[in-house]
């Protein structure tokens, strides 16, 4: 019994000594690992016409500098580039993987495009107003017209520099158009939304008169397929962006109303039919648009929609119009500082949008190299008295760069 505990314990012990030196080993010597790099990930050279935006996809993990004559332009895993300039430029992609460093070389040659591009709108994507008493009206609905016609008669509205005005409704009532070329993120503003805003007289109070101010989303065109589908849409952050009156992912949903119902007149002489049409959103309010006298003769539902209801959501602003007269006689919409559409006089460099104002769907600001794809909806929801509801006019947009 002594001689096999002693055998036991003698094994436990060399054992232990074994597992000591092996350990002791492994702790003393260094293991180096052999970073490999691939012989090139950039092509020779690049070519793309200016104000177009190229993507450049290594396809490399690591830590990767992207220069141009030593000048750092992007730390991003690819590359999106634009130039408003044609000329050729030298590119260098430094990628670093544990310390270790490759350098690649490139060129990208940035070519004058053989059309001329045109500053203004090119495309009308999408047109899905909401309701209001210019439905059907601005721009101009016929019996049988499908969405598809009503759309063209948007681009009929809107594009080029001859343009004219439509209306997107109520709150959430959007358009969707873009350009034929990339507005470059610059310096200073970048593009202009032409609505029809104005100011009244600056003695009763300043950048007040009629302003009904739209959220503008902005994207470029990642895929390069001239369509504004799987991109990611950035808003731009206008001065009540980040404001606790603001509500982010507001929904709203808008019932077909009963043409043939009779009206249910209200206290004041214009309230043509106070129970037209019913609306409810996310936060738990409903109610009725209303049907002025002024307006009465037409629908306020878009006449080629055959959905017994209509959902919109996105970003709500705090309500911009008030009644100056204290009795309903008067009302007056304030312009807000910067940032939204139909907010200022087309004349005024206060309808100028920033695209460094875009941020991502967690509020952060992004950096942009240019957009292609600008989408607008009406910010309020609102009535204002005798004036109907408050709504977003578009009457065109265009590159504060291109001349």
């Amino acid at each position: 019994m002594e001689r096999k505990t002693g055998h036991i314990l003698k094994t436990i012990l060399l054992s232990s000594v074994l597992l000591g030196t092996a350990a002791c080993k492994s702790d003393t010597e260094e293991v180096v690992e052999e970073i490999t790099f691939p012989a090139e990930v950039l092509k020779e050279s690049y070519t793309i016409d200016r104000l177009k935006i190229l993507n450049i996809d290594p396809q490399i993990t690591g830590k990767l500098t992207w220069s141009i004559n030593d000048s750092i332009i992007s730390e991003h895993l690819d590359l999106d580039f634009l130039s408003a300039v044609a000329a050729t430029y030298p590119l260098t992609l430094k990628v670093e993987v544990k310390g270790v460093v490759k350098t690649y070389q490139s060129s990208i040659i940035v070519k004058q495009e053989q059309v001329p591009y045109s500053k203004y709108i090119a495309n009308v994507f999408e047109y899905r107003p909401s309701v209001g008493q210019f439905m059907n009206v601005t721009p101009e609905y016929l019996p049988g017209y499908t969405a598809d016609d009503m759309l063209a008669k948007a681009k009929d509205y809107i594009v080029g520099g001859n343009s004219t005005m439509i209306s997107l409704g109520g709150f959430g009532g959007y358009v969707t158009f873009g350009f034929d070329h990339t507005i470059p993120n610059l310096d200073g503003r970048d593009f202009k939304i032409l609505g029809n805003a104005f100011w009244g007289n600056e003695a009763l109070e300043a950048r007040s008169g009629s302003c009904e101010p739209g959220i503008i989303m902005v994207a470029y065109d990642k895929n390069r397929n001239g369509k504004p589908d799987d991109n990611e849409w950035y808003e731009i952050a206008g001065s009540e962006y980040f404001k606790n009156t603001t509500v982010k992912n507001y929904s709203i949903t808008y019932f077909k109303p009963n043409e043939t119902k009779p009206p249910v007149l209200g206290s004041e002489g214009w309230q043509y039919d106070v129970e037209y049409l019913k609306w409810q959103d996310n936060m738990g309010n409903s109610g009725y648009k209303t049907k002025n006298s002024f307006n009465s003769h037409n629908s306020y539902y878009p006449l080629w929609i055959s959905d017994p209801l209509s959902i919109f959501s996105g970003t709500k602003i705090q309500n911009n119009y008030y009644d100056q007269s204290g009795n309903g006689t008067y009302w007056v919409g304030k312009s807000y500082d910067y940032g939204y559409a139909d907010n200022a006089p087309n004349n005024d460099e206060a309808s100028n949008i920033d695209i460094a104002w875009a941020v991502d769907k967690a509020g952060n600001y992004v950096k942009l190299p240019g957009i292609d794809f600008i989408r607008v909806h009406t910010g309020v929801n609102q009535e204002a008295g005798w004036l109907g509801e408050v709504s977003t006019e578009v009457a065109g947009a265009y590159d504060l760069h291109l001349k």
